[in-house]
């Protein structure tokens, strides 16, 4: 799966800047997903705050159009909002 496109901002092709941020939500039982840092695997979770959180919508797509496609959805992508500085 594509989690993390560095060539999205021309400008900071290495950093992911932007202030917004995304996530992918289950449609069924409208739940995040995140991935489980002990075994790599996609874990469900109850917040946005808990999710894993993508710096571009197009990464995010990319990601919910996999999962989609392999299966493992419904899925769909968010848009978090936050105060800046809780990002």
């Amino acid at each position: 799966m594509h989690f993390w496109a560095p060539d999205i901002d021309p400008a900071h092709p290495m950093e992911c800047t932007q202030a917004e941020r995304y996530a992918v939500r289950r449609l069924d039982n409208a739940r995040f997903l995140t991935i489980n840092p002990e075994d790599q695997r996609l874990q469900e979770v109850g917040s946005a705050a808990e999710a894993y959180l993508f710096h571009t919508h197009e990464a995010a797509l990319r990601a919910a159009q996999d999962l989609n496609q392999n299966g493992l959805g419904p899925v769909d992508v968010v848009k978090v909002e936050w105060e800046p500085a809780q990002l």
